[in-house]
């Protein structure tokens, strides 16, 4: 029987952050300017004045503190309000590919393993910069690996789908080793200005490296003892950016071309699916929430995670048993889960047992349960 183990991670993170004061700031400038420009409607009943957003507000909605960002000055100016990224040339690297390539070299060189030996790559976010040539084989050119790569999109679960075509591809004999990242721009895709969720995301890139157990040789094994993935549709999260914009005349600068959620129904539907998946999971593999040592779930709000969790373990987590790590990166939507994986994993020996998950737009959620070697 084929072993599969993760061997590396990787974690690339932009130079810029972003905190909720200055992001406040920027926010209610603008939203200030915006009253101003229109009050004499607002003083005629016509139009609703703007609200300021505040740091308190961020915070207690959500958890999240800061963010990283691929551009801070683009998304503070209030004129703006958006990352702004230089346009890049057809034989220039594309950003993703610059993202993707310095956290596989990490995951690659704590795994001891030579580029050339991954037999597959997969690229996997919730927003991909081109339709195609796929960014999977951009980056298979860069680093020189062998094999095939492809890209995919299962939104903020893409990484946990990735992870488990990945061992499934080892498990059956096709390739020997392959790499998944991540490379999520979620501040392109974001709306600074819409109060409700101006505040959720920061950009990010996670790696990782998953070999068959035989050829494997680095210090630190994780082996993958099942995966799950669910999907149910909801348009609860949405975005309507796409292809087909251009030939049904569709605004490209329409608001639903951007993030859009309905938070409060996304929390109650998404909590008890997620919950349900992982209890599911782990009966399958003969496990229960006790047996649980290290919850690595997504990043995308702190409320969500300590019920998911609660309802798993059967009762409040430690910071240590389901580590956060959205309060400075925020959503980082697929990446999350692998972030909080590769910076929170101290103290997990040789027999521990864990769980990374993710969950979202869909609605989607995989569950990937890992044992220590």
């Amino acid at each position: 029987m084929t072993h599969v183990v993760i061997t590396g991670t990787g974690l690339y993170t932009p130079e810029h952050a972003i905190d909720n004061a200055a992001l406040v700031a920027a926010f209610n400038a603008w939203v200030d300017g915006e009253n101003e420009q229109h009050a004499e409607a607002i003083a005629r009943g016509e139009r609703e004045p703007l609200a300021h957003s505040s740091s308190e507000f961020i915070e207690k909605a959500s958890g999240i503190k800061s963010r990283y960002v691929l551009d801070a000055s683009g998304i503070l100016d209030p004129q703006r309000m958006r990352p702004k990224l230089p346009r890049r040339g057809n034989d220039e690297p594309s950003l993703q590919c610059e993202m993707a390539t310095e956290a596989a070299r990490q995951a690659l060189a704590a795994a001891k393993v030579d580029a050339a030996d991954i037999e597959l790559v997969i690229v996997a976010c919730s927003n991909l910069e081109r339709a195609y040539p796929a960014v999977a084989v951009e980056v298979q050119q860069t680093l020189g690996t062998s094999g095939y790569g492809f890209d995919m999109n299962v939104a903020c679960s893409s990484a946990t789908f990735a992870l488990e075509i990945a061992a499934n591809a080892i498990a059956s004999g096709s390739v020997k080793r392959a790499l998944v990242v991540n490379p999520e721009i979620c501040s392109a895709h974001l709306n600074f200005r819409d109060r409700d969720s101006h505040f959720i995301f920061g950009d990010a890139c996670t790696a990782v490296v998953l070999e068959n157990s035989a050829v494997a040789v680095a210090d630190e094994q994780f082996e993958i003892l099942g995966t799950r993935l669910v999907t149910k549709f909801s348009n609860a999260i949405r975005n309507n950016a796409g292809f087909l914009n251009r030939v049904t005349d569709s605004d490209p600068l329409a608001l639903d071309k951007l993030f859009v959620q309905e938070g409060r129904r996304v929390f109650k539907e998404v909590c008890p699916m997620v919950a349900k998946l992982i209890t599911d999971h782990l009966a399958s593999l003969e496990l229960n929430g006790s047996d649980l040592k290290r919850m690595w779930l997504h990043q995308a709000n702190r409320h969500m995670n300590d019920l998911i969790a609660r309802k798993v373990l059967g009762y409040d987590p430690s910071e240590i048993q389901a580590p956060i790590i959205l309060d400075r990166y925020a959503n980082t939507s697929s990446a999350g889960s692998i972030i909080a994986f590769h910076l929170h994993r101290e103290q997990f020996n040789q027999g521990d047992i864990g769980v990374i998950c993710s969950f979202g737009a869909g609605y989607s959620a995989g569950s990937v349960v890992i044992r220590r070697v």
